[in-house]
């Protein structure tokens, strides 16, 4: 059984449903704090989506000094998946674990609904992500005030040239949007490391991961770890 740490910071209001869905896909799930200052032996790290210290400077900016940060970064280092939802996202960005930054939604406005577009799967070739198949439609909530993806022209045909933008918002039908959700370049929703084993993504798979809530799609995200790992399931 994989141990999945679930860091815990000031701000974090997205932390049970992720704890819940990692549980969900039969892993040892369990809360790290901000303070602390090891992983406690995790095989896995998500950072959960929330507002962090509340947002202040930037999303992300002080979550990024946390005590738990710098295992968080060794652990990245040495090839531990580590995944960032929305805010955990952002800190991720924010620590230098990914490239480019989460910046104020193109409209000024906070988005939270089940948005009438879907994300399409461009890689499959990380630690969250194996379950799937490129092209995959899925369907999740979204809830960002700060989740519009920029990064400057070389880094972005970078990521583009290297397959490392990992879902990209599309219409229902696949088609792209033209930046029409949040203003994201590209349309881009979600990236990953050059290794894959590092992955942020703004919309919520924790959200769309029980069929009690009526969606599961975001469980790939979470049943992906086993894989990466080398473990059958």
């Amino acid at each position: 059984m994989k141990r999945v740490a679930v860091v815990r910071f000031p701000g974090s209001n997205c932390d049970f449903d992720t704890l819940h869905a990692a549980r969900r896909t039969g892993t040892e799930a369990y809360f790290v704090w901000h303070r602390d200052t090891n992983l406690k032996s995790a095989d896995a790290v998500l950072l959960p989506g929330g507002f962090s210290y509340g947002d202040y400077l930037r999303s992300g900016a002080i979550a990024r000094f946390s005590p738990i940060m710098p295992a968080v970064q060794r652990f990245a280092e040495a090839g531990g998946p580590v995944l960032g939802i929305c805010n955990g996202f952002q800190i991720l960005c924010e620590a230098g674990l990914l490239p480019g930054a989460l910046v104020r939604n193109r409209s000024l406005r906070f988005i939270c609904d089940v948005i009438p577009v879907a994300l399409r799967v461009e890689q499959t070739d990380t630690a969250f992500t194996n379950r799937y198949h490129p092209g995959d439609l899925l369907l999740m909530p979204v809830a960002h005030g700060d989740g519009r993806f920029v990064a400057d022209p070389v880094t972005l045909a970078e990521l583009e040239a290297t397959g490392r933008v990992v879902v990209r918002y599309v219409g229902l039908d696949g088609q792209p949007l033209d930046g029409s959700i949040n203003g994201s370049l590209n349309d881009i929703a979600g990236i990953a490391n050059p290794e894959g084993n590092v992955v942020g993504l703004m919309p919520h798979p924790d959200r769309a991961a029980d069929p009690a809530l009526g969606n599961t799609d975001g469980t790939g995200f979470f049943t992906s770890i086993a894989r990466w790992a080398g473990v059958p399931k």
